[in-house]
């Protein structure tokens, strides 16, 4: 690391990086949820930090995830949606914010998270997808209507 890059990363609490994906305003606390929907275990390749309950100027708390040489797929962006909807993801390339976007709750998700309801059809044997439709009450499962208000992040596949 050479002195100018000692100095860019003066009073930050994480180190820029070179290139991958930082995912920026997550609700605080929810960080390690992200990490979890997007199926980072620590045997991944990736480097990766995380800071929780950072004060922000615009959230009372927020949390902050950086994936080094990763780029975030749509589904994934999607899941993040679920959690943290004003989630902000920034594409790095070279230490530079080249894109930068926020997430965007679907209306349907198909194939994200598994329904409760374990006489749903999409639970069962059968070559069917999961599918909800995103409501402000929750998500309703599009087979059998069954509701999922809380604990999403335990419903997830």
């Amino acid at each position: 690391m050479t002195h100018t890059e000692d100095a860019d990363n003066e009073g930050l609490l994480v180190r820029r990086i070179r290139n991958g994906t930082v995912i920026d305003h997550i609700d605080g606390g929810e960080a390690l949820n992200v990490v979890k929907i997007l199926g980072i275990t620590g045997t991944t390749q990736e480097a990766l930090s995380i800071a929780t309950n950072v004060p922000s100027r615009d959230m009372e708390k927020k949390d902050i995830v950086k994936l080094t040489n990763r780029e975030l797929s749509k589904e994934e962006v999607d899941r993040i949606a679920l959690i943290s909807p004003h989630a902000t993801i920034n594409i790095i390339r070279n230490f530079k914010v080249c894109e930068k976007k926020g997430v965007e709750i679907p209306t349907l998700i198909q194939g994200l998270v598994r329904c409760p309801n374990p006489g749903c059809i999409s639970n069962t044997h059968e070559p069917i997808q999961s599918k909800f439709h995103v409501r402000p009450t929750g998500l309703h499962c599009y087979y059998c209507d069954w509701v999922i208000t809380k604990d999403l992040t335990s419903y997830i596949i």
